[in-house]
């Protein structure tokens, strides 16, 4: 086997097995001297982002870049020339235009960073030229489309990772050691959510990057060009995965649990359309538009280990950002919100701890080790370990932490919210993604595999 190409060739016939037994160590490399050819569809500011940390290492070959923006295009090639690397490709010339990327021999791999209508088919399309596939959140924006990636990585043996950051938080990797190492006892209940006041995101006035305009649409710029649009058709958890992703990983979802169903509540929507007058005034012609969505979605999930998972989506409302993280279970729980912990038989009764010196204690081994690298990279250094991950498996060929499985599950919150709030919060059942493989899927092991022991 003298190449990579060799090796995703004869291996990508076992693909669809892999998915059920990743075993991959971090800082593992199996084609020593190789470096992956990866591609970027998609290089606003997320995608840019990625890109950068792509740049920052040693062992990718950056061969495609593809946007419609040539603006954003620029910003992109001069970053890589700055660096010192070879020109890549450039595609762009239409919204189809990825397809060609997609068929270039010199891509191995491929981040999608577009807007969320985009995600599933980009994805499905990557996994059917057989590049090996990241796709940022949300992947999916309906239950058929949760079903595409599942039957196209299936299908084809090509493997896809959900590229969520969250889930490689420092304080949320800390706690997952505590899951792990049993410091709450068996699992009873989770909350978490996306509250982060996004109006000056969903809104802007075509002057600068981030608000304090009211346009969006053709008019706006950045996400508020697309990512409003959702607000005004849809009344749903649009944005579930930063919460739920970590939540998912500590609760085994897809390997020995999973979903089971999800009822959902929405409040009335009336913050966007404050924010246009506030900022706007009451003749400004965004004031006739009727936004659907609700200004706090709740949802609760109960899994098939009967724990239950309370998640929020609060983001037309004045509010400080929080994930609303809460881990409980017979033992104690943790709740982000004010840092604060508390375990039987270990703090005072009836009185939380600070959690600062529990974070320290149960500090991820592969933070440890690799806090230096991190630095920089995004997000509090979350970044760098999210393209560890996807660049080790993409070398390798095999399933990424997070994967078609997990995707598809996480991704369906959205239709499934939007379909119980559309019925006065009638529960409605997760299809099962794995086909009933849940049962004998092994649960990621965060600690060991992938990262190192």
């Amino acid at each position: 086997m003298n190449s990579r190409r060799d090796f995703i060739k004869r291996t990508s016939i076992a693909g669809a097995g892999l998915a059920f037994a990743p075993n991959i160590s971090f800082g593992f490399n199996p084609f020593k001297g190789e470096k992956l050819k990866l591609a970027f569809i998609g290089v606003g500011l997320r995608g840019t982002n990625h890109l950068n940390n792509a740049i920052r290492r040693n062992d990718t070959e950056i061969t495609a870049i593809c946007d419609i923006d040539s603006d954003r295009v620029d910003i992109a090639l001069k970053l890589l020339e700055k660096d010192g690397r070879k020109k890549p490709q450039v595609f762009g010339k239409n919204e189809m235009d990825y397809l060609n990327l997609l068929a270039s021999k010199e891509v191995d791999a491929v981040i999608i960073s577009t807007p969320w209508l985009w995600h599933t088919k980009m994805a499905v399309a990557a996994m059917e030229a057989g590049k090996f596939t990241g796709v940022e959140v949300s992947a999916s924006q309906t239950i058929e489309e949760c079903w595409d990636l599942v039957n196209t990585h299936e299908r084809t043996g090509t493997h896809m990772m959900l590229l969520e950051n969250v889930n490689f938080r420092r304080d949320v990797m800390a706690v997952l050691n505590m899951v792990k190492q049993d410091v709450f006892g068996e699992l009873l209940h989770f909350r978490c959510g996306y509250q982060h006041d996004l109006r000056g995101v969903k809104f802007n006035d075509g002057n600068s990057a981030y608000g304090p305009g009211v346009e969006f649409g053709d008019k706006g710029i950045s996400e508020s060009k697309w990512r409003t649009k959702h607000s005004v058709f849809r009344n749903a958890d649009t944005y579930p995965t930063h919460g739920v992703g970590p939540i998912a990983a500590m609760c085994d979802i897809n390997r020995g649990n999973r979903f089971g169903t999800i009822t959902s509540h929405a409040t009335k929507a009336v913050g966007l359309h404050k924010y246009v007058v506030d900022k706007g005034g009451e003749s400004h012609p965004n004031t006739k538009v009727k936004f659907k969505q609700g200004d706090i979605i709740t949802s609760t999930i109960e899994t098939a280990n009967q724990e239950t998972i309370i998640i929020t989506h609060d983001t037309n409302s004045p509010r400080p950002y929080s994930l609303g993280f809460r881990v409980q279970g017979v033992n104690g729980l943790w709740e982000v919100d004010g840092n604060r912990i508390y375990v039987e038989g270990k703090s005072e009764p009836h009185h939380w701890d600070d959690a600062t010196e529990w974070i320290k204690k149960y500090d991820h081994p592969v933070w440890k080790e690799y806090e230096a690298k991190a630095t920089g990279a995004g997000h509090g250094g979350m970044d760098y370990f999210v393209m560890q991950s996807f660049v080790e498996a993409a070398m390798a060929n095999v399933a990424p932490p997070i994967d078609a499985y997990d995707a598809a599950a996480w991704s369906a919150i959205t239709p499934l919210s939007e379909i119980s709030i559309e019925n006065n919060g009638e529960p409605q059942e997760f299809p099962d993604f794995t086909r009933g493989q849940w049962i004998a899927r092994k649960p990621y092991d965060w600690m060991t595999t992938h990262y190192g022991k």
